[in-house]
């Protein structure tokens, strides 16, 4: 899957081994509004409908490998499926880390330490499941496809051509990764959570670190645009650097096949949005080709 501004496009090897491609155009209201534009509110909106888009891209995959190819991207049970992972999601990363750390919140003296603790518990947890579920093959297989789509953007941002051979050199790592957002969100609950305080109430504790979810993804968001501005400067490379190297358990070196499926996405988006960079491909090609 590619986003760009306004658009995105989803391409998916068939079992028939055709890419079969589906773009639209992403909701105005979203993308183009002047909220879109407010600093640390951008990302929890950002984050909000990129949860929808990826999870429209995997039905819309496993639509194809059942070779149901005439579907459209959307689908009602789509929202419903998101909110049920994000319940899922905040359940086994900000609610069961304050469990686990009951014990030694009720017998330290200062709240500092459990809720230290509480942040490298939920740091933990997200290595270990990233870690876990790559161990079963087809997540694998997504994994592969996930250095494929940093390739297509690494190879796009360094001034390649957008097909497959030109692509296969460059890095399967970047620094705007959604990996590096779960990171920088892991410590940043540390940061965020720390000076609250334990409350003692369950209710409160607990609500606390989900009403909070929304100002520290806004944080993270606004990190690693940051970051990946200034990755030149070398204090910056190395705040980035552990995201970078956590990249190295969501990612896997890719086939030429799968960076040709992300290749095709990616020049979908670029002919929708400047094809002016497609033309001046062709006019290159047909200069080598004159010669």
């Amino acid at each position: 899957m590619m986003r760009g501004r306004r658009y995105v496009a989803v391409a998916v090897r068939a079992p028939s081994s055709q890419i079969i491609l589906k773009s639209e155009e992403l909701p105005r209201r979203l993308y183009q509004s002047q909220f879109s534009r407010i600093p640390f509110v951008r990302g929890s909106i950002v984050l909000w409908d990129t949860l929808g888009l990826g999870m429209r891209a995997l039905m819309f995959s496993a639509d194809v490998a059942m070779g149901e190819e005439d579907v459209k991207l959307s689908r009602p049970i789509t929202w419903s499926t998101v909110v049920i992972g994000l319940m899922l999601g905040i359940g086994l990363f900000f609610v069961l880390p304050v469990v686990l750390t009951t014990f030694v919140h009720q017998r330290a003296e200062n709240p500092l330490l459990a809720n230290v603790l509480e942040g490298f518990v939920r740091l933990g947890l997200l290595i270990a499941y990233v870690w876990a579920i790559g161990l079963v093959p087809d997540i694998r297989r997504v994994y592969m496809y996930h250095g494929a789509e940093h390739k297509a953007i690494n190879a796009l941002e360094g001034g390649a051509r957008i097909r497959a051979s030109d692509m296969m050199p460059f890095s399967i790592r970047h620094p705007r990764c959604g990996t590096n957002f779960l990171l920088i969100v892991a410590f940043l609950s540390i940061a965020v959570f720390s000076p609250l305080g334990r409350p003692e109430s369950w209710l409160v504790l607990i609500g606390s670190r989900i009403v909070l979810i929304p100002v520290i993804a806004g944080l993270a968001y606004e990190t690693i645009k940051w970051g990946a501005a200034n990755l030149q400067k070398p204090a910056v490379s190395g705040l980035m650097a552990p995201g970078l190297a956590l990249q190295g358990l969501t990612t896997r070196e890719p086939g030429e096949d799968q960076v040709e499926v992300a290749a095709t996405a990616l020049k979908e988006v670029v002919r929708l949005e400047r094809p002016d960079l497609l033309e001046d491909e062709s006019a290159q090609d047909a200069e080598v080709r004159g010669r």
